[in-house]
């Protein structure tokens, strides 16, 4: 019964762990941008670039992942405060991606570039290291780590077949996903805005 118990956790964790990170990372969002500083490279400099967008995020991911309490002491952080910081960053993420704003991007850049620039700060950004330690605070390392690997996968593929899903969809429809991910960004920062405060008064921190 124990055991019944600890793995619908586990798998509930997961499921929340990945939805998290999969909304705040919106591969979907990236398409766009990706296609359109990938523009005329050939098939296989693409899915380079694709890898190397995942790779720079995922490199990141994990280690804030596994370092996020011994950057902290460095830094002389709580991660309450944090919380309330990174909620805050998020929350203006959100209200760009709902609203529309411009996303800073550059169309100069060389093609190695161009996947660090997806990898990080789009992919990658302050919204994606807070969840990421957030989730360690309250799951451990396991859940988060396995939820960043099936994260980092779907975005991969979504990047490798950028081109494909965005002549799918449409400008207008890849849009309006990207508004409406947006909005719920904004819903998860107002969480962890309230945690933050939460935890700086001395309760219980969750996410």
């Amino acid at each position: 019964m124990t055991r019944s118990i600890d793995m619908t956790d586990f798998v509930s964790g997961l499921i929340y762990a990945f939805a998290a990170l999969f909304v705040i990372l919106d591969p979907l969002l990236s398409v766009p941008i990706f296609a359109e500083m990938t523009k005329g490279q050939s098939s296989r400099e693409i899915h380079k670039q694709a890898f190397i967008a995942v790779a720079v995020a995922g490199a990141l991911m994990y280690i804030f992942l596994v370092f996020n309490t011994a950057i902290f002491k460095i830094l002389g952080l709580t991660l309450s405060t944090f919380q309330i910081a990174g909620g805050i960053l998020l929350l203006l993420l959100g209200m760009q991606m709902a609203l529309g704003w411009d996303i800073a991007k550059s169309k100069d850049q060389t093609p190695t570039a161009a996947g660090v620039v997806i990898g990080t700060p789009i992919l990658c950004g302050p919204g994606t290291i807070t969840t990421v330690m957030l989730l360690s605070e309250d799951y451990g390392l396991l859940i988060p780590f396995i939820a960043i690997t099936l994260c980092l996968v779907a975005t991969w593929i979504i990047l490798y077949f950028s081109a494909g899903i965005q002549k799918l969809l449409g400008p207008v429809v890849t849009d309006i996903m990207g508004k409406v991910l947006g909005m719920f960004v904004a819903a998860i920062a107002i969480k962890i805005i309230f945690s933050g405060i939460i935890g700086t008064l001395g309760l219980p921190i969750t996410i």
